[in-house]
């Protein structure tokens, strides 16, 4: 059984929340795109995790976790993650983490170069996470990337870093001038880069992640054969996907669920279901068209009720009403065959709850979710139901749940057209009801 559970809007949906708690039904929890450029937060009797890299399955000491390649991993990040988890005494060992030897590796100077590029860009930049993801991702369709499988080569890692360097330096050096950047005290922004750092930091992080890494396509399709269960877990949602989201306000990656075969590392293989995870509102990191956005005290009361701060970068996350247009178009996108609604009890403070129902473009109403200058020029049309104003974070069955916090859940299923068979209603591992 291979299952993928996927973001439908913008990301930030609490995939890592699902992900925990259906893993203990799974063999194997696989990340198949991305990198550290978002996070994954889950709550347990250990603490809360915030995970950049590591899939969430990691918090099961049961499950085997794979890191496909279709990742771009920073293995400086990685290790310190690796390590932040042991000390809070959660086990990660070869035997429970496989790295994939065709992911790519995201170096120093890629970070560089995704925060000298959006320096450049001033008020017209792409709201990135400055974690090199874009540049590593150009390395890796320019054939200039280096896998994790090198590590294990050391004197071919020295070649390949030789000539992808001299590229490199040419556009540190010449477009950007990135010497020239000095801090307040006169130190530099951006420390040296150089054949023999560079190597440094390969050998210093890569010694701690060689017994880690392997052969997953031959593992997983192993896996598949033996009928392991398998969940592919995607960052980001829908509406970042390179080729289907806000372009060019997206990822690098192809984050739906048609690709997790891909990135995982098991293209001959097709997945069996795909759950769909989205807010019961709407939330946004970064920069691009988010048409339900809410703004003023009304923004500022949700925002801070949620605790809606990335998980990755801290940044405050925009926010809105649950985006009807938005969601439609990301089950389409995902081909989610149902849903995972999170978050509802966020929504027990307000008496008349906004639902942005449908798109209005150039005077014309619009029920389909647009794309390029329509959807910059979109303005939401926004329909008001009744709250429940009364905390839900207790209700761990459909008959526990006020009248009015079921009528939204049905709303909600019948605008996006697909069943939503898990609420959650709190953070803790087991606040969620399970849909009749």
């Amino acid at each position: 059984m291979l299952t993928a559970i996927v973001g439908i809007n913008w990301g930030d949906e609490g995939k890592g929340r699902m992900v925990d708690l259906l893993s203990e039904e799974q063999d194997i929890v696989c990340r198949y795109q991305g990198g550290n450029n978002a996070g994954h937060t889950v709550v347990n009797h250990l603490g809360k995790f915030i995970l950049n890299l590591l899939p969430s399955g990691i918090l099961r000491p049961e499950v085997v976790n794979v890191m496909g390649n279709g990742m771009v991993i920073d293995i400086e990040h990685l290790v310190g993650e690796i390590g932040r988890l042991t000390a809070k005494g959660v086990k990660v060992t070869p035997e429970n983490l496989k790295i994939s030897d065709k992911a790519i590796i995201c170096p120093p100077y890629d970070v560089y170069l995704d925060k000298l590029e959006e320096r450049r860009l001033a008020d017209k930049k792409f709201g990135s996470t400055n974690r090199g993801i874009a540049p590593v991702y150009g390395d890796k369709y320019m054939k200039k990337g280096i896998r994790m499988g090198d590590l294990l080569h050391p004197e071919y890692l020295k070649e390949r870093l030789e000539a992808i360097l001299d590229w490199k330096l040419l556009t540190l050096e010449k477009v950007y001038d990135y010497r020239s950047f000095k801090n307040e005290d006169g130190t530099p922004v951006f420390e040296e880069i150089t054949f023999d750092s560079m190597m440094a930091w390969f050998t210093k992080y890569g010694e701690v992640l060689k017994p880690f890494i392997c052969d997953t396509c031959k593992f997983l399709g192993d896996a598949a054969k033996e009928g392991k269960r398998i969940m592919f877990e995607a960052q980001l949602g829908a509406l970042r996907d390179i080729d289907f989201g806000i372009y060019p306000y997206t990822s690098s990656s192809n984050v739906i669920s048609a690709y997790a075969p891909v990135g995982a590392g098991i293209p001959n293989h097709k997945i069996d279901r795909t759950i769909g995870i989205t807010k019961a509102y709407s939330t946004c990191v970064g920069e691009g068209p988010f048409t339900a956005e809410m703004f003023g005290d009304e923004a500022e009361e949700l925002r801070q009720a949620g605790g809606e701060y990335g998980a990755a970068t801290g940044r405050p996350r925009r926010v809105g009403g649950f985006d009807v247009v938005a969601s439609k178009y990301g089950v389409f996108a995902q081909g989610a065959d149902d849903v995972a609604l999170t978050k509802l009890d966020i929504l027990s403070y307000i008496k008349k709850i906004p639902v942005c129902v449908a798109y209005e473009v150039d005077g014309k109403i619009v029920n389909d979710f647009p794309t390029g200058e329509a959807l910059n020029k979109a303005k939401p049309v926004y329909e008001y139901l009744p709250g429940w104003n009364c905390d839900i974070s207790g209700c761990r069955t459909v008959a526990d749940l006020p009248k009015e916090a079921y009528d939204y859940i049905k709303y909600i299923e019948k605008a996006v057209g697909t069943k939503i068979s898990y609420v959650s209603v709190g953070a803790d591992r087991e606040a969620y009801i399970v849909m009749d």
